[in-house]
């Protein structure tokens, strides 16, 4: 029988089997599930991992959820998950998954949309766009919290905004369509005002922006013009896969 390395056991492609040990209702539609790993390992913020469900006739649904837990917390990651009404898998953690539970996963998988320490950094997310962004902001608070990092989330109503608890002084805030009675703040879609505001001195730096095509196209636009260079804005895009 193949024996493998510790190394191989943990590889990446490889499927395991986590154990759901918190789940946090985050919106009405939008639930965090942390998960311990028997094979875990590190992660860069930006990443994601693939979770398999199999049904008892065979049938295999498989997508791809982007990591919003900091590398810190060895021994477990975060999923944070949208519910699409069609979808395949979120309405199985949304509707039947508990603590307890047990996944299939493999990760953390990599792309050109992870931080690596990079600065100042710009971070734009729309809706359950922010899922990654916000891996970003928490291991940036917890290992460099005087490096220089906004975020710019846009949401349609309070009743939408994820990780309302935790966003913070790092956070500029703008609601499309339901803001709060006594919102202050700006209100409608993403502009060049806005973006300004919000960016300042981090035009030198780097930029990531995460939601729907039409968010990521309007938002890298509006980046251009402020200052950023082409190259230094690193984008990521969801959609009825149900990838966050």
């Amino acid at each position: 029988m193949e024996r493998l390395t510790p190394v191989e056991q943990r590889a990446p492609g490889r499927w395991q089997i986590g154990t759901v040990t918190a789940i946090k209702r985050e919106t009405p539609r939008v639930k965090s599930f942390r998960i311990a790993l028997p094979m875990w390992m590190e992660h860069l913020p930006g990443q994601h991992y693939d979770v398999r469900l199999t049904a008892p006739d065979g049938y295999v649904a498989q997508r791809s959820y982007s990591i919003a837990s900091s590398p810190l917390d060895v021994g477990e990651i975060e999923l944070t998950i949208d519910r699409l009404e069609d979808g395949e898998v979120s309405p199985y953690f949304h509707d039947i998954l508990v603590e307890g539970d047990q996944i299939e996963v493999r990760g953390p998988f990599t792309s050109y949309f992870v931080w690596r320490g990079e600065h100042p950094v710009m971070l734009v997310g729309g809706g359950s766009g922010v899922v990654p962004l916000m891996a970003m902001l928490r291991h940036r608070r917890r290992t460099m919290p005087e490096l220089p990092m906004r975020l710019l989330y846009s949401v349609r109503s309070a009743e939408d905004l994820i990780y309302a608890d935790e966003l913070g002084e790092d956070a500029v805030l703008t609601f499309t369509r339901d803001p709060p009675a006594d919102w202050s703040g700006h209100r409608g879609r993403l502009d060049e005002e806005l973006i300004a505001q919000s960016a300042g001195s981090l035009t030198s730096g780097i930029a990531f922006v995460c939601g729907t095509n039409g968010f990521v196209e309007s938002a890298t636009g509006l980046l251009l013009d402020s200052g950023f260079e082409p190259q230094r804005i690193r984008t990521e895009r969801f959609g009825p896969t149900g990838q966050l």
